[in-house]
């Protein structure tokens, strides 16, 4: 399409149904979303004016953690879901070898895609994602096109809602429906985007975040086979169940938290190696329990490690509780369990705040308020990788304009996020 065929697909009202898929039926949620994708559109013409044809537009959710954390990389269980908060592109292809994008508040970026080889000096950098993505795709013969794309997000970066992964599945979504006609597969995307974000980008991420961008909806995913994991889907409609879904920002530093996240897994496996094992899912949980005494004179081992371990063993099989309660409607296990893994999260995995700036405690603060206004009510948790950032809430909808004016009265207007869960990952919209 040209750039005004796609403007006015954008404001046909046939359009509606797509709007609503992604964003639901609210009619201002949909003209905001309209105003949004014609802006993108506007932007891209004018930073990219010699692209005139050939424009679509493509959309990658952020996701949310139900109940697992820090699970994935030991090849547990997570419950997740993805949101309506996202991240969309604006796309032209171009013939040259080249990918220029242009995101929305940061600097524009250009990536050679005739080499493919890790740049040191990349790492931790969105150029680094771009290259170890399209790497993937190459390695399985696949001929990635260049492209312009301007970029914009409403998953904030650090915001617990996984920015990154939005945005690699974005780029994987965009060179997999252009050349390989979408052939790809949603799982087989997510596992390129851990691929560039551990390889590339230098981070020791799971797979949770990219999957459930990838794949959409409400679900439920068992890694225990590392090679094709299984997916499950479950219904919730929290709405009529009386509860909102709210992710408070609680504004905390994320500078220098590389470390933190990364000494998780290490912790983990350090405990698996010594039972032969690689990671903490391949571990017999009551040979774990019975050999604490041996864990702890290991001198490889240190006392943290074998906490944190602990919280995989009960957080793994939290998880197939909390999937069951939704599937039978029971709401107050659900919560029980979301609840339980909070508190896990804080005496166990202990991720609620960096080592580094003890006295700086902005999620454990949040977690105070939250459950001094809900009471027996709700259920809360750390939210993300932890250690700054946001947490979660299942607010009764009595409660939410108190929860709402209390969190941002502390942590500032627009804080909080009530959010609806999407019913599809990583898309071409128009």
């Amino acid at each position: 399409m040209t750039i005004d065929e796609i403007l006015t697909k954008i404001n046909d009202s046939g359009s509606d149904s797509i709007f609503a898929g992604l964003y639901g039926e609210d009619q201002d949620v949909i003209s905001r979303q309209r105003v949004r994708y014609s802006k993108a559109v506007e932007a891209f013409s004018v930073l990219f004016p010699e692209d005139k044809e050939g424009i679509s537009i493509f959309s990658a959710p952020g996701r949310t953690e139900i109940c697992g954390n820090h699970t994935d990389h030991q090849r547990g269980r997570v419950l997740a879901a993805a949101v309506d908060l996202d991240t969309i592109a604006v796309v032209s292809f171009r013939k040259e070898h080249v990918i220029r994008i242009c995101s929305e508040g940061y600097p524009h970026i250009e990536v050679n895609i005739d080499a493919l080889s890790a740049v040191p000096e990349e790492k931790g950098t969105t150029a680094a994602l771009v290259r170890g993505m399209v790497s993937r795709f190459t390695d399985l013969g696949i001929n990635v096109s260049g492209f312009d794309a301007y970029i914009t997000s409403s998953v904030l970066s650090g915001s617990g809602l996984s920015s990154s992964a939005a945005f690699e599945m974005l780029i994987g979504k965009i060179i997999d429906c252009h050349d390989n006609h979408g052939g790809t597969g949603a799982a087989e995307i997510a596992k390129f985007g851990q691929y560039a974000e551990n390889v590339y980008f230098g981070k020791a991420c799971g797979l949770m975040d990219q999957m459930v961008s990838s794949v959409g909806g409400f679900v439920e995913i068992d890694f225990a086979d590392a090679d094709s994991s299984k997916i499950d889907v479950h219904q919730c409609d929290l709405d009529k169940l009386g509860f909102s879904l709210i992710i408070t920002d609680t504004k905390g530093s994320h500078a220098d938290l590389s470390d933190e996240y990364s000494a998780i897994p290490e912790e983990m496996r350090s405990v698996a190696r010594f039972f032969g094992k690689d990671v903490l899912r391949e571990v017999d949980e009551n040979e774990f329990f019975s050999r604490i005494s041996e864990l702890k004179k290991d001198s490889q081992i240190n006392d943290r490690a074998i906490l944190r371990s602990a919280h995989f063993f009960s957080e793994n099989a939290r998880v197939k509780r909390a999937a069951s309660a939704l599937d039978k409607g029971n709401i107050r296990g659900f919560l029980d369990q979301v609840n339980a893994s909070g508190e896990s999260s804080e005496r166990l995995l202990q991720n609620l705040f960096c080592t580094s700036r003890p006295k700086a405690q902005e999620i454990p603060l949040a977690l105070m308020l939250s459950r001094k206004i809900l009471g027996e009510e709700g259920a809360c948790r750390v939210h993300g990788g932890g250690f700054a950032g946001t947490i979660q809430a299942f607010v009764p909808k009595t409660k939410e304009a108190e929860y709402v004016r209390t969190l941002e009265s502390v942590y500032g207007q627009g804080s909080c996020h009530i959010l609806h869960i999407r019913p599809c990952g990583s898309i071409k919209v128009f």
